[in-house]
């Protein structure tokens, strides 16, 4: 059976000048660790840490963290709803406006075109009424005229029959004497005596 080698002995302990250049160096020293029931200080620190769990979940705190944040999502969530609510609204508002603007354009429209057709009435009407009104005033004149045309030609007439019985009256007067009268009488008696 063949021997195995003695294992190899570390370095440094082998060369102890080598070691005692390495400490020279900076190396930093190798002191013990202070531990308490044997546990050294990161030891102590899992065992907290494991401690501070097993008390907050003794506790119920993720329950207790749980119920909050189911609180908090389920706030959340009706923020949502009601952000979509709104919005919901919101887009119904608008249609409906804009549903009324239309309306409103369409009733606008109407109304213009309305109007345009009771202007263009109302002028047709009043152009009617303005040859009519202008027609009567034209028979009213003409009958204004004729009128006084039949006066004037009536005072013509009667200054024309004064003057003729002015003129008559004079030639009367200048050509009729007493004679004459008697011989005018004379005469009207003998033309009644043959009218019989």
């Amino acid at each position: 059976m063949a021997e195995h080698p003695s294992p190899v002995p570390d370095a440094p302990a082998a060369h102890p000048e080598t070691h005692a250049t390495d400490a020279h160096q900076g190396a930093p020293e190798h002191h013990p660790t202070p531990t308490a029931f044997g546990l050294d200080a990161p030891a102590w620190i899992a065992l907290a840490m494991v401690m501070v769990f097993a008390i907050l979940i003794w506790k119920r705190v993720p329950s207790v963290i749980g119920a909050a944040l189911d609180r908090k999502i389920a706030g959340i969530r009706e923020q949502l709803d009601e952000a979509k609510r709104l919005r919901a609204e919101a887009e119904a508002l608008r249609a409906e406006y804009e549903a009324k603007q239309a309306s409103a354009e369409a009733d606008a429209a109407t109304l213009l075109e309305r109007a345009r057709h009771e202007a263009e009435a109302i002028r047709v009407q009043a152009e009617a009424d303005a040859a009519r009104l202008i027609e009567r005033r034209t028979h009213m004149a003409e009958d204004r005229i004729a009128a006084a045309e039949r006066t004037a030609l009536a005072e013509v007439r009667a200054k024309a029959v004064d003057a003729a019985a002015a003129a008559a009256e004079r030639l009367i007067r200048d050509r009729l004497d007493a004679a004459a009268d008697r011989a005018m009488i004379d005469e009207t008696i003998a033309g009644l005596g043959r009218t019989n």
